[in-house]
Parts: C-alpha cells; structure tokens; sequence
C-alpha cells in the first residue's frame, strides 16, 4: 500500500479521532484521551495544523505544528510526531516533519522547536539530521489541575 505525501486535515471526521487516539496511545501511555471535540478544535483553531500520512485512506501518521507571534518574532512548535509501528522505517516520519518545516516556512516562521524524549534515538537522529540543533536550555513544566489555584 502506498503512503501519502503528509497533509493537513481539514475536516474533523470520527475516523480520524480514532486514528489519531490510537497513535497518541503508541507515543505515550501517559497521553490523555484523545476525543472528536479536541480534533475539532484543533482543526479550527488556525494556529495549528495536524499533518497526516495516511496508506489506504487511513491515518498512518501524524505531526502538529503550532504558529505562534512572540515580541521577538514568528515561531513555531512541532509536537507528536508518531507513525504507526507497521509503517515504520519507509521515511514518514521524515515527510511528516519536513512537511510541517515547510508549513512553518510558507507562514514566515523564523524559528522551530521541538522536544523528544532521548529513548526515542530514532526520532533524535532524525530531526538533527534535518537540521535541528540540540539547545543549551532547560524545558520546564508546570502541570495545572483544574482545582489549582493560578499563583
């Protein structure tokens, strides 16, 4: 079966929110779940675009990329890119990111970050074979609860 170039969905179909759900599930256990009205959301908020792979009409793979205006200019964020374990190793994944990179481009986007965690050596090898350079940073996170009071 033959994949597809990357490309962004549109419309948000519950044959896509299944798709996506299962390859959240692969990415991280820890993912919440993933329902129709988040990929509705996301198909409507024009910041991000969900770039799909698809083989047979299905979702094989997906990245998102978020566009965002900063004081020092316009910037972007790749997250979740996964491909589905049997079509792993054919270069979705790399279409997938350099479609997002192309996106991101045609926008006027400056920079691009990402993240990936170092057990993922494939994904790593990849995004600095494409370029992207390991930053001298710390990434810090705060988790809010819906009871937890802003400080």
């Amino acid at each position: 079966m033959r994949e597809a170039y990357p490309e962004p969905i549109k419309v948000a179909t519950s044959e896509d929110t299944q798709a996506i759900a299962s390859l959240l599930a692969q990415l991280s256990s820890s993912a919440p779940p993933f329902a129709q009205t988040d990929l509705e959301a996301m198909v409507a908020d024009p910041a991000i675009t969900i770039l799909a792979a698809r083989a047979g009409g299905e979702i094989v793979g997906i990245t998102t990329l978020v566009v965002f205006r900063v004081a020092t200019g316009v910037r972007a964020f790749i997250d979740d890119v996964v491909v589905r374990d049997a079509h792993r190793g054919k270069g979705l994944g790399e279409k997938l990111v350099r479609a997002a990179i192309g996106q991101a481009a045609s926008l006027g986007v400056q920079k691009i970050d990402l993240t990936s965690r170092p057990s993922r050596e494939a994904a790593n090898r990849l995004y600095q074979r494409l370029g992207f350079e390991q930053r001298e940073t710390n990434v810090y996170r705060l988790v809010l609860s819906a009871k937890a009071a802003v400080p």
